[in-house]
């Protein structure tokens, strides 16, 4: 095994997983509820490879163990209402995940992050490296969005957005080119490569009109599932984190 591959305590592992505190996961082992290859594994101190195949090679009360720390990486289909953070007021998005899967270190946060008042696809990881490289700046991962506004467009919002002269409100430096396909007068899509603040109601404000209803439905060339309802989420695979970035993971 290659000296790189990190190391765990048995009692460690699961205790940072989420499943409780050292001295209950103590007890969890020691009372044969944990499988590993097949076989109970009963000793707390047994240390083991932290590798993306315990979760097939391992069970906890007779269920898949979670993800290991620092790989795991959802996609979630977020509903409207709720909001991307760990401290503000009213319905958080980590509360549709599983309970203990809050209490695990490295913690889970969000890719970015979408507004109370938008749905759609966000991902959501436990390995800060890989956060880091999709929201990086340098790297102007796409973000495709389906907006709905207020009223029927001019008609030259295309070609004003593809510019890359439009200034919001409040800044000096305009927005990279955006790309547009218009569905109706009051229905298009635009794919950003760069994240400011609210960047899709603030671009269709400066000009002129108002976004009624916004969702996100695809981050670099990884699309949101048709059959991923609002709430639910998934794991991502390797070939869906490489097709984020492009390809490159």
């Amino acid at each position: 095994m290659s000296p790189s591959v990190p190391t765990m305590r048995l009692d460690r592992l699961l205790a940072n997983l989420g499943y409780g505190s050292r001295k209950e996961v103590q007890s969890l082992i020691e009372g044969g509820r944990v499988i590993l290859d097949g076989e109970v594994e009963d000793d707390p101190s047994q240390r083991l490879y932290i590798k993306a195949d315990l979760t097939s090679r391992m069970s906890v009360s007779g269920e898949p163990l979670d993800p290991p720390p620092g790989l795991m990486v959802l996609m979630l289909h977020k509903p409207l209402g709720v909001t991307c953070s760990h401290k503000e007021t009213g319905q958080l998005v980590y509360s549709l995940l599983p309970e203990r899967w809050r209490r695990r270190d490295p913690v889970i946060s969000t890719v970015g992050r979408l507004d109370k008042e938008t749905s759609g696809l966000l991902l959501m990881t436990d390995d800060g490296g890989l956060l880091h490289r999709i929201i990086s700046p340098k790297r102007h991962v796409p973000k495709r969005y389906h907006v709905w506004l207020d009223r029927p467009m001019n008609g030259d919002e295309a070609e004003r957005l593809a510019a890359g002269t439009l200034m919001l409100e409040g800044e000096e430096k305009p927005l990279l080119p955006v790309e547009m396909e218009t569905i109706s007068t009051t229905e298009v899509r635009v794919v950003l490569h760069e994240g400011r603040y609210h960047q899709v109601r603030r671009m269709f404000a400066a000009l002129g009109n108002h976004v009624t209803t916004l969702h996100r439905d695809r981050i670099g060339g990884l699309d949101l599932p048709a059959d991923l309802p609002a709430g639910a989420f998934r794991s991502l695979s390797d070939a869906e984190i490489a097709a984020v970035l492009g390809g490159s993971a």
